[in-house]
């Protein structure tokens, strides 16, 4: 990629991996476009980026609303130009309870969490593809390997991502355009923020933002970080049922309060 005066549009940008990566963007050159639903937050990075020589612009969006987020989509395109890379990060999430089911909860995981990347897709690919360029990056999470209780829904929302984006990828094939699948393991924002159990291997979003950089110059299909989480994630995949359970027993009896609005 040479970035002086593409176009990267970050989702989810007014917090975590989202803000630390559009500003490793603006200084990579990159001209980026901010979407979040809290404009307040969105303003404040975008003025951030200018003040330190960059080029940024926003709109707010809520990514699980189709309408509202090609609208938002479509105004920075006007503002910025035509769009070179699409980093789809918007992600929220939940435990997984049982009594009683937290359905609305789980709804609304997979609204934002798959739903939120296509919609995002949507919004740059025919672009793209009459172009015969682009780059399309989802964020997605370790945690898509593998099922785990307590948090099956959000691990289940995150598979999804990994399997829609690998057959887009293979679908793409030949026509210009990259797909990225990003996998981090945990990464201290505020969506970690409310878990109270030690995070193995904690990453600070700026560390994430600056190895998912490194990656999408890469053009890496899929880039699953840190190594360590990776391998642990590998491992768990192949524990009988009993160790896990009893592992995330103590999360599973007192879960982290979270509300999806």
């Amino acid at each position: 990629m040479t970035p002086a005066s593409q176009v990267a549009i970050i989702t989810g940008a007014s917090s975590g991996i989202g803000w630390s990566l559009a500003h490793a963007l603006a200084r990579g050159s990159w001209k980026v476009g901010l979407v979040a639903r809290r404009q307040d937050l969105l303003q404040k990075l975008s003025e951030e980026i200018r003040t330190a020589g960059g080029t940024a612009e926003f709109a707010s969006a809520d990514v699980a609303d189709r309408e509202q987020l090609l609208a938002a989509i479509a105004e920075l395109r006007t503002r910025l130009g035509p769009i070179d890379l699409m980093v789809a990060n918007a992600g929220v999430g939940a435990p997984t309870l049982v009594e009683p089911m937290n359905t609305p909860d789980i709804e609304k995981m997979f609204r934002i969490n798959l739903f939120g990347v296509v919609y995002s897709i949507e919004s740059v690919l025919p672009e793209m593809l009459e172009r015969g360029r682009g780059h399309i990056a989802a964020v997605s999470s370790i945690a898509a390997y593998k099922g785990l209780p307590g948090e099956s829904a959000y691990c289940a929302s995150k598979a999804a991502v990994n399997t829609y984006l690998e057959g887009l990828r293979v679908q793409l094939r030949g026509r210009g355009i990259a797909v990225t699948t990003i996998c981090p393991g945990f990464i201290k924002t505020p969506m970690t923020d409310v878990n109270n159990f030690k995070m193995p291997f904690l990453m600070s979003s700026d560390e994430a933002a600056r190895r998912i950089v490194r990656a999408l110059k890469r053009r890496r299909k899929v880039y699953n970080f840190p190594w360590q989480m990776s391998l642990l994630m590998a491992v768990t995949r192949w524990l009988p049922d009993w160790i896990l359970d009893r592992t995330m027993r103590k999360y599973n009896e007192a879960p982290p309060k979270v509300t999806l609005t």
